[in-house]
């Protein structure tokens, strides 16, 4: 029994090798099925002339056989997946027809294998039919019922990845497609601005920066000096910096001080950049001649101070064309026009405004005056007709302040707040109000935006008051006409912030726009650069700018003509003449216009005219007789003193 028992496992073993390769045509669907029914066709029978243990053996090995057959069955069918064109109800319907063949076990005799294939083509043709599927029932052998089990998943998942993959493939297709769309942009050659702060050693330390709570820029910058309005006892002050005083300012450096409240506003005039004006909350604006190489002394005494407002004094804007015309706008919601030459308040705009004015802005030439105001109405006025041409109310629904500026074109940019307190920006059509041209929201914070327009580029940059970012945009005529570019971010938050006139940029390093950031101790600039390659002179960044000189005289101007900014170039840099400034300071702010008449007709106008101008001119007469009388006085006093010197050395 021991060596039968030996050599029957080596029989099975070598007859199911030898008798598998002879499938190898056969389809495998047949495989698996033959496989499957292999182990019916050596049953057990009255017949057979292997005894009871021998047969178990054999099953045995059979059972181990079928196992390993079946398994790399499966791996072949894995791999041929698109080949098998069955799903999981016709491996079940094949496991069907194995169990119904192993209930007939009751055969005397073992049938060949062919007609075993023979018989499962049959039947397989037969269960295409859906009436002829019967139920799958159980064996207690569990063996190949867990490799069917496997060899069912192994196909499952082979036809899952085949079916979704194609469906991926086409589905991504199109994403591809709207992202790259996505991704195309607008061309600009401001695009790719580069924003960078100055190092340490040019900041300008230790200053304390005002903090009273009133939206202006507390910072003012022209190419010779940076005006800070600064925290004083006991009444209002502002420092007066040349650019190359940098590092660390002393305390006791001299300060303009004539005001006895804070500094709401400064402004420093277009055509002087010695003279720059100060608005109050004592009610008052003064302007100021400073020396040319700046202070040496506390500066207390103004050259022109002007009084007509009840309250206090935030908004203060010169003229862009006309020399010595100066706009203020004060909490008592009126609008005042000054001529500083003689200190006389030419236009009082009032009942225009029936809350807090926000902002005021002159247009390109100077002809029309732009307004927001509390009660969020944007007002387009003619100052010298005294009406409003056009407004829009609520421009922005939000109560949080708004700012409103001119743009080269004619259109009106707006700042301000939505009804849900989003930042706004907008751009409107003057002689069309009643829509804008366009509304972009950008972000829930609380600073108010101040805006700094370039007429020369169209670019716009947005400063919020607490922000640590500035924000720039290029506004166009191509649709959505406000065009997002890009941001400058920096760690400290905002208090003010200062903006250069494109004439005190350096045109060498491609420089379209310098900010002083003002901290709470300290001045930082800010250089916004274009990346050129070349170091030639670029025209398309530097068009012709608005240059020092006035178009028309003050006068001119109030008599109703209008001058279109005089333009110069920045090919060789900006280069202010010496003793220029100096001398139109004294020219035009010390000494007292006279009113051009030549154009007026009539004999009485005439005559008028005459008689007054020689009553000013027998005043400046004495005027004169009485300086040369002092100054000979003085000379007298300085012989006796030198007199008194030499006899005290010897």
């Amino acid at each position: 029994m021991t060596n039968e028992g030996k050599a029957t496992p080596n029989k099975c073993t070598s007859e199911t090798m030898t008798g598998l390769p002879q499938l190898t045509g056969i389809p495998v669907a047949v495989m698996v099925a033959a496989l499957s029914l292999v182990g019916t066709s050596i049953a057990p029978s009255e017949e057979s002339q292997y005894s009871l243990d021998n047969q178990s053996k054999d099953e045995k090995c059979l059972s181990q056989d079928v196992t390993m057959e079946t398994e790399h069955v499966s791996q072949q069918v894995t791999q041929s997946t698109p080949a098998v064109h069955s799903d999981e109800k016709s491996t079940q319907d094949k496991d069907e027809t194995a169990s119904d063949i192993e209930k007939h076990q009751d055969t005397p005799k073992s049938r060949p294998v062919s007609e075993l294939i023979k018989e499962n083509i049959l039947q397989q043709e037969k269960l295409k039919h859906p009436d002829l599927t019967k139920p799958l029932e159980t064996k207690p052998n569990g063996v190949l019922e867990q490799v069917q089990t496997v060899k069912v998943a192994q196909m499952l998942a082979a036809f899952d990845s085949h079916k979704k993959s194609p469906e991926k493939a086409l589905e991504r297709k199109p994403s591809v497609r709207k992202d790259m769309f996505k991704r195309v942009v607008r061309a600009s050659k401001f695009r790719h601005v580069f924003g960078q702060a100055v190092k340490n050693d040019q900041c300008y330390d230790d200053i304390r920066v005002s903090r009273v709570t009133w939206d202006s820029s507390f910072c003012a910058v022209n190419p010779k000096f940076v005006a800070l309005i600064i925290e004083a006892s006991g009444g209002g002050a502002f420092l007066v910096l040349p650019l190359h005083k940098t590092g660390r300012i002393d305390k006791a450096y001299p300060t303009v001080c004539g005001h006895t409240g804070p500094v709401l506003d400064i402004d420093w005039c277009p055509h002087n950049d010695q003279v720059i004006a100060s608005g109050s909350e004592d009610c008052t604006v003064m302007v100021w001649q400073i020396p040319e190489n700046g202070l040496v002394t506390n500066l207390s005494e103004p050259v022109v101070v002007l009084e007509g407002h009840s309250k206090r004094v935030g908004i203060i804007t010169w003229h862009p064309t006309a020399r010595n015309v100066l706009l203020s706008a004060g909490c008592d919601n009126l609008i005042i026009i000054w001529n500083v030459g003689t200190g006389e308040a030419m236009i009082q705009l009032e009942e225009m405004h029936p809350d807090v004015i926000f902002s005021a802005c002159w247009n390109r030439n100077g002809s029309l005056i732009c307004t927001a105001c509390k009660d969020k109405t944007i007002r387009i006025i003619d100052p010298r007709k005294e009406e409003v041409i056009g407004e829009k109310e609520k421009a922005h629904e939000g109560a949080r302040p708004m700012r409103a500026i001119f743009l080269s074109d004619g259109n009106i940019f707006t700042t301000g707040f939505s009804r849900m307190s989003e930042r706004q920006l907008a751009l409107w059509n003057p002689q069309a109000m009643d829509e804008p041209i366009t509304v972009h929201e950008m972000d829930t914070s609380n600073g108010v935006l101040l805006p700094f327009y370039d007429p020369d580029t169209s670019v716009v940059y947005l400063c919020g008051k607490g922000d640590s970012s500035i924000r720039y945009f290029e506004i166009t005529d191509e649709a959505p006409f406000v065009h997002y570019l890009n941001s400058f971010a920096s760690k400290e938050p905002q208090r003010g912030m200062g903006y250069m006139p494109k004439r005190g940029l350096d045109v060498n390093k491609c420089e379209i726009a310098r900010f002083y950031k003002l901290h709470e101790r300290k001045c930082e600039p800010i250089i916004m650069t274009v990346p050129r390659k070349s170091d030639l002179f670029q025209d398309d960044l530097y068009p012709d700018t608005a240059g020092p000189d006035c178009a028309i005289e003050a006068e001119d101007w109030f008599e109703g003509k209008d001058g279109e900014p005089i333009l110069i170039s920045l090919k060789n840099g900006y280069v202010p003449g010496k003793n220029r400034d100096l001398k139109v300071v004294k020219k035009n702010i010390l000494d007292n216009k006279l009113s051009n008449t030549t154009e007026k007709t009539g004999p009485a106008n005439k005559c008028a005219s005459s008689i007054k101008n020689e009553a000013k001119l027998e005043e400046v007469l004495k005027e004169i007789k009485s300086l040369k009388d002092l100054v000979s006085s003085q000379e007298k006093r300085i012989i006796q003193l030198e007199e008194q010197m030499s006899k005290i050395s010897i």
